[in-house]
């Protein structure tokens, strides 16, 4: 009887690596992550006990900081929250009948709706400011030292062992 001998030859095409898990410093990345909601809790907390839903707070937050070269629409506060335009329209409809804000028409485009924060609406977002700032400067040092170590490159690898 004859014997059979087979050659089995195999070759692998060389395929690009990402990065190694072991370089992405996720305690960095987690304690960042908890400062940030730290932060918002203690704003979702600070709105609430002024009589306004956190979303609504960041609605005027958002009008009240735009850039003086952006104009206060629908449009706008749905980028600026992160929000589908129909929800931005819920939001200031909700905004207008709790007297926090009023709509007006566009001067040169009269489909154009204007958002602009009333008297009663700049005071609330002044007193909810003031406390944010007084809890920036305690928290504030924290989050930026958490920043600064999530933003570093990665953590310096370990060296290889045989």
């Amino acid at each position: 009887m004859a014997a059979a001998f087979y050659i089995v030859l195999r070759y692998t095409w060389p395929v690009a690596r990402k990065p190694a898990a072991r370089n992405i410093d996720y305690r960095a990345l987690a304690d960042f992550r908890y400062e940030i909601r730290r932060f918002l809790n203690f704003s979702e907390q600070a709105a609430r006990a002024s009589g306004i839903e956190p979303q609504q707070h960041q609605a005027l937050l958002a009008i009240k900081g735009l850039p003086r070269e952006s104009k206060a629409t629908v449009g706008t506060l749905a980028e600026r929250l992160q929000i589908r335009h129909h929800s931005a329209v819920e939001l200031t409809n909700r905004l207008a009948r709790k007297g926090w804000m009023r709509r007006s028409r566009g001067r040169t485009d009269r489909r154009e709706v204007l958002l602009h924060l009333t008297p009663r609406g700049e005071n609330l977002l002044a007193r909810l400011s003031l406390s944010h700032r007084s809890e920036l400067r305690t928290a504030g040092p924290r989050l930026i030292a958490s920043l600064r170590t999530a933003a570093a490159h990665h953590r310096r690898p370990r060296p290889a062992t045989r």
